[in-house]
């Protein structure tokens, strides 16, 4: 989301400096006019330095994964949410627009038509969301020396995605996709540029600041419908085995334990399972209200945009 939004700005004129661990991708952005900054979000003095001379910043990086190490986490989630704080105050920022998750919120029972009025999840399912809500906390504290609006997008998926096709993809071809539950969980989806969209409406909307809003499709689609649609036009076979949900929690328990012990990561977690059995729908009112959002793709068009890229890559490493 960072590169379509930077190609966005670059397009209506605006001085663009782009912050990654690995620029290299993002050379043509730099040919364009942005300017390249290497550097992690643990190196404090370094995402400190990229503050200087700039008006507003979206913090957008992140550690993202259903498993990883305890303190990679806080490092990246927090302790890069706190060096992106400290250059907007030293370097006299004025707006921060930060990137967190709906999984602040979900505690592993259904979501219909959730607003931002839930509260906190009172037991975190994963350490990701654990972080991403202590990250929420640092950024709501640093008003109102810092105007501040935090998004909530939930399931980005588009051309670029590396977590949330790519997996169940990966898995279909192992045979190891399977549908915990009964399979008719709905799960707002979010097209990439959708994100793009209400990120550059967030650096400039007047009553958003010290706001937080989710952003989706708002489509409510059957989560596995859209999966087994995507399976077909790939050619892989879309009938899915079910396995009760309380058997697919207890079987990724155990492989938790056993990542614990061997240090690999588990094909299986029950932040997974949750995600993939429950229904989780968001209700954007509040985004509509005061971003002026309205989803400028819908799903069935960012579904057939994301299949055409995932298309063009395998006949690149399959020629």
């Amino acid at each position: 989301m960072g590169q379509g939004l930077a190609r966005h700005l670059l397009a209506q004129g605006h001085a663009v400096t782009l912050l990654a661990r690995d620029p290299a991708p993002l050379r043509r952005l730099g040919q364009q006019g942005a300017r390249l900054v290497q550097a992690d979000l643990r190196d404090r003095l370094a995402v400190m330095a990229a503050c200087v001379g700039q008006d507003m910043v979206v913090h957008a990086g992140a550690l993202s994964a259903a498993w990883g190490r305890r303190a990679d986490f806080f490092a990246v989630n927090v302790g890069g949410v706190e060096a992106v704080l400290a250059g907007c105050r030293r370097h006299g920022v004025r707006r921060l627009v930060y990137v967190s998750s709906p999984s602040v919120v979900f505690d592993g029972r259904d979501v219909v038509l959730g607003t931002e009025a839930m509260p906190y999840a009172a037991r975190p399912l994963s350490v990701y969301a654990l972080t991403k809500r202590l990250g929420e906390d640092l950024v709501n504290a640093a008003r109102p020396d810092l105007e501040t609006v935090i998004l909530r997008p939930k399931a980005v998926f588009g051309p670029g995605d590396r977590a949330l096709l790519p997996r169940l993809l990966d898995a279909a071809r192992r045979g190891r996709l399977v549908i915990p539950g009964d399979g008719q969980n709905q799960l707002d989806l979010t097209y990439v540029d959708n994100v793009v969209h209400a990120l550059a409406l967030a650096l400039e909307a007047p009553n958003a600041v010290g706001g937080v809003y989710t952003i989706t499709n708002a489509e409510h689609p059957r989560l596995w419908d859209v999966i087994r649609h995507v399976l077909a036009r790939l050619g892989l076979a879309p009938r899915l085995p079910h396995i009760p949900l309380p058997l697919a929690l207890a079987l990724a328990h155990t492989q938790e334990g056993l990542a614990a012990l061997t240090g690999r990561e588990p094909t299986l977690t029950r932040y997974t399972v949750l995600l993939l059995a429950q229904t989780q729908t968001y209700d954007i009112t509040a985004a509509r209200r005061d971003l002026g959002y309205q989803p400028v793709v819908p799903l069935a068009d960012g579904v057939e945009r994301t299949l055409a890229a995932l298309t063009f890559q395998s006949s690149i490493f399959n020629p």
